[in-house]
């Protein structure tokens, strides 16, 4: 699973067709800690997955994108956004939400 900031998100990843799921996630967050292994696993299944952290570094893809509740995912299709789903406060994302990412990057 790839780590993306700023310049490399505006860089590479943009410009790379087909779709991919960005996940945003904080190390703090226990909801994220649980849905770390999921991104991990469709990585491993072959899907194109990035991860941006919280952290001052990559906090501009945060602001970019409204981030303000994690995890958020976000499936991009040629540049575009497609689909988001932003965690539920006290409640985070679960599988559903990652087969909802999933079918957005097959459809859309």
């Amino acid at each position: 699973m790839e780590r993306i900031g700023p310049e490399a998100f505006d860089g590479e990843r943009l410009r790379r067709p087909g779709a991919w799921i960005v996940g945003f996630l904080a190390d703090w967050c226990p909801f994220c800690r649980a849905f770390a292994p999921r991104l991990e696993a469709l990585a491993k299944a072959g899907r194109s997955v990035a991860v941006a952290d919280l952290t001052d570094e990559e906090s501009p893809l945060w602001e970019r994108f409204g981030v303000e509740v994690v995890p958020t995912v976000l499936v991009f299709r040629d540049g575009s956004v497609v689909f988001r789903r932003d965690g539920r406060l006290g409640r985070g994302l679960g599988a559903p939400d990652l087969e909802a990412a999933e079918r957005a990057m097959a459809t859309s």
